[in-house]
């Protein structure tokens, strides 16, 4: 099995979790608060044609749609998308979901207003390979917004590591539920060593990866944590802080 095998693999059988935990976003105080980043940053006008990279369980798809935007949502496994479906159709929203590898995108040039994904590029075999397609499927002066953290750099750095430990233990003796406790991580793990980004610091990487793209307009919060996560995640992640990396296509 090679390594994108056995990543569809891993998200397919994490599909369930991941509904539960986006369920709980949509009915909790990170609605808003990524209602209101994802707007202040894109600059979004009525009914605009996004593309959702990465949806798995549709949390960004329904979003959009309660924004008004006409929203694809494309994922690598079927059982994320089927979780995204479902979803979406209990919140009362609607969206076009398909399958698709985000590296080689079936869509023409310049077909979207705007392109959004979350914790989708730490995971890709290719991501400067990927940003390109993106480039091209997005019209002119259209957005690009990637949230993102730098998940697994604790594989390779000793002291985030002792940091990502400690964080664990704060949050088990406060009582508050781990997700990597549910997660497979004797086979997340050696994955998360493959992948290209993983040894990375980002956003510092993603930067330079964009303009050799194309895109002339970067825009970068190196800490959106405050912003969009609850207590509990703050204190389960605090050596992962989530980011933001923004580009526009000239």
């Amino acid at each position: 099995m090679d390594l994108q095998e056995r990543i569809e693999n891993y998200w397919s059988q994490s599909a369930e979790n991941f509904s539960e935990g986006i369920r709980k976003e949509l009915q909790g105080s990170a609605k808003n608060a990524w209602l209101e980043l994802i707007q202040s940053n894109a600059a979004l006008g009525v009914s605009l044609k996004v593309l959702d990279i990465g949806t798995g369980p549709g949390f960004f798809a329904i979003l959009l749609s309660l924004l008004g935007h006409r929203v694809t949502a494309i994922d690598c496994t079927e059982s994320m998308l089927e979780e995204a479906r479902n979803n979406a159709e209990k919140a009362g929203f609607q969206a076009e979901f398909a399958r698709m590898d985000c590296h080689r995108l079936a869509y023409a040039d310049k077909s979207f207003d705007l392109i959004i994904c979350r914790n989708l590029v730490w995971t890709l075999r290719d991501p400067e390979e990927a940003y390109r397609e993106w480039y091209r499927v997005l019209k002119s002066f259209g957005k690009l917004l990637i949230f993102d953290a730098n998940w697994y750099l604790r594989l390779f750095d000793a002291e985030i590591r002792r940091e990502y430990e400690e964080d664990r233990k704060r949050a088990r003796d406060m009582g508050i539920e781990d997700p990597h406790d549910k997660a497979d991580l004797d086979e997340s793990d050696p994955i998360a060593r493959q992948l290209f980004l993983s040894d990375k610091r980002r956003s510092q990487w993603d930067v330079p990866a964009l303009i050799n793209c194309g895109f002339k307009k970067i825009f970068v919060d190196v800490d959106i944590s405050d912003q969009v996560w609850t207590p509990e995640k703050k204190i389960l992640y605090r050596s992962t802080p989530m980011f933001m990396v923004g580009a526009e296509k000239a």
